[in-house]
């Protein structure tokens, strides 16, 4: 089947073009709505601001497909492969991606509001300044992927690995990130403002200038992190280990301190619990 044979097929009422090969085809610009493309071979294809809202591409193969400012809206995508595919600017609102495989792909500025990424594969992804608002991130391996002001805000990511990811100036407001692995994550200017931290692993992240205002870091590991002039006001933070953690300058005033672990840690300057200056 070629491209004309497709696009002639779907004007006239087919929807089902299950295990098709359609690798390399130039379909940008084009409406592909409701279609059934299960287990189809849409490797390289051009994809380009293609609508393709409500189609089924579950466990389709869009490795290297360019995607950009597609919509995706509602899409099942459970176990596709978009290694490398280009997704810059893509609607994805409420698309199932659930087991997906994204590595290395560019997700730049893309729309995942409400999406389904529970336990996808997103290692070195590039997801710059994307929305991941309310998003299920839970049990996603994201190692190494730049999220740089990326909108996570009241997203789960429960369970998550994101060791060595880049979280700058990302809005991770309320989220849920009980249980993640953010070891040697960068979280620079970040704001983890009421997020829920319990348990999360930050051995070694750098956390400078964070907003932490009322965030729950009971019983997360902080061992030698960089919580540089950190706004951790009204946090908690019992049970945590900060052990050899930079604390200098770090505003604590108000937060919950009972049986942390403030081994060999330096808090020069920091604004303690009871509003006073650690002068050592």
């Amino acid at each position: 089947m070629d491209i004309e044979d497709l696009l002639n097929d779907y004007a006239a009422g087919v929807r089902n073009f299950q295990e098709s090969n359609f690798s390399g085809f130039a379909l940008g610009g084009q409406t592909l709505r409701n279609v059934d493309l299960r287990r189809v071979d849409l490797s390289g294809a051009d994809l380009v601001g293609a609508d393709l809202s409500y189609a089924n591409l579950r466990e389709a193969n869009l490795s290297g497909a360019d995607l950009r400012e597609a919509n995706l809206t509602g899409t099942n995508l459970i176990g596709a492969n978009l290694q490398e595919a280009v997704l810059g600017k893509a609607i994805l609102v409420e698309a199932g991606l659930r087991g997906a495989r994204l590595q290395s792909a560019n997700l730049q500025q893309a729309n995942l509001t409400e999406v389904n990424l529970a336990e996808a594969l997103l290692n070195h992804a590039d997801l710059t300044e994307a929305t991941l608002v309310d998003a299920n991130l839970s049990r996603t391996k994201i190692m190494g992927a730049n999220l740089t002001r990326a909108n996570l805000e009241n997203a789960n990511l429960v369970n998550a690995i994101l060791t060595g990811a880049i979280l700058e100036a990302a809005n991770l407001t309320s989220a849920n990130l009980m249980g993640a692995t953010l070891e040697e994550a960068d979280l620079r200017e970040a704001d983890l403002s009421r997020a829920k931290l319990v348990g999360a692993i930050l051995t070694h992240a750098n956390l400078s200038q964070v907003s932490g205002r009322g965030a729950n870091l009971n019983w997360a590991s902080l061992r030698s992190a960089n919580l540089y002039k950190a706004n951790l006001y009204r946090a908690r933070l019992n049970w945590a280990n900060l052990s050899e953690a930079n604390l200098n300058e770090t505003v604590l005033i108000s937060a919950r301190m009972e049986q942390v672990n403030l081994y060999k840690a330096n808090l020069l300057g920091a604004m303690m619990p009871d509003g006073g200056q650690f002068e050592g």
